[in-house]
């Protein structure tokens, strides 16, 4: 009976690491929430921040789920429902009070747009997400997607300038960022962690140095990054065209072949 016991223990994690992932998933919700209100409060730095934030826990949820494998159908639905929030609406709403609402109809359709987009982005990703590849996400994330938002919100306020070249600019961002996450473009995925796993050393000291280049001008660096990101989705598939890599549905035959 003892042993039967301790055999549960070890295949099966506690109720409390359930509710770990959860929590992280809260405090991203969290966040996207504040940064609605702060954007309503005309306080768009503490918004875009609050953005960076929601996606710094709304990575560690995942991660803790599959270190503890505490991964749950409730955790995924309940991370998607919060992924809505904090990068669809959230953004949505700080670019338009930011720099659509001088549009009028346009801008808030504008800023729909988006949210739309990154709904029916997190949509394909649920359906798709037992047969998509480990290396490669099919379409900018959302969370990527706001985060790109909240670096140029960053960035502007970084450089000071008072004019009106968002109201320009945001429109073109706006309209890019729905159309990349709807896209078949394919963006390099950090969830592969063969590397760390293989050089935890090194990785360790690259976090180091990603940690104080991103501290030493936080504005810029995350404005250079997230920018970099969301244009690196089509340069990618681009040269992995070139390349002649093997298209999903080849690699998909194949694994059932395997099978």
């Amino acid at each position: 009976m003892n042993n039967t016991k301790k055999k549960r223990k070890k295949g099966k994690p506690s109720k409390g690491m359930y509710l770990l992932p959860n929590f992280l998933t809260s405090l991203s919700l969290l966040s996207g929430f504040y940064a609605i209100i702060a954007a309503m409060d005309r306080r768009f730095t503490y918004a875009a921040i609050a953005i960076f934030i929601s996606a710094i826990f709304d990575m560690l949820d995942g991660r803790v789920a599959r270190m503890t494998n505490s991964s749950s159908r409730f955790g995924v639905e309940y991370d998607s429902l919060s992924d809505v929030i904090a990068f669809g609406v959230a953004p949505a709403v700080l670019a338009y009070l930011w720099a659509l609402k001088s549009y009028g109809k346009f801008g808030w359709l504008a800023a729909f747009l988006f949210m739309a987009c990154g709904a029916l982005r997190l949509a394909r990703f649920n359906i798709q997400v037992d047969t998509a590849q480990k290396k490669h996400f099919l379409g900018l994330p959302i969370p990527a997607g706001a985060a790109t938002i909240a670096g140029i919100v960053l960035f502007y306020s970084w450089i000071g300038y008072k004019g009106g070249l968002k109201t320009v600019v945001m429109p073109i961002v706006i309209y890019c960022l729905a159309l990349l996450m709807v896209s078949k473009f394919r963006y390099i995925s950090f969830k592969d962690m063969g590397f760390v796993r293989a050089r935890p050393f090194m990785s360790t000291v690259g976090v180091i140095f990603l940690l104080v280049i991103v501290l030493t001008e936080p504005y810029l660096t995350l404005f250079v990054a997230t920018s970099a990101y969301a244009i690196s989705g089509p340069i990618y598939t681009l040269i992995l065209h070139f390349k002649k890599e093997p298209s999903e549905e080849l690699i998909r035959s194949r694994e059932n072949q395997a099978d």
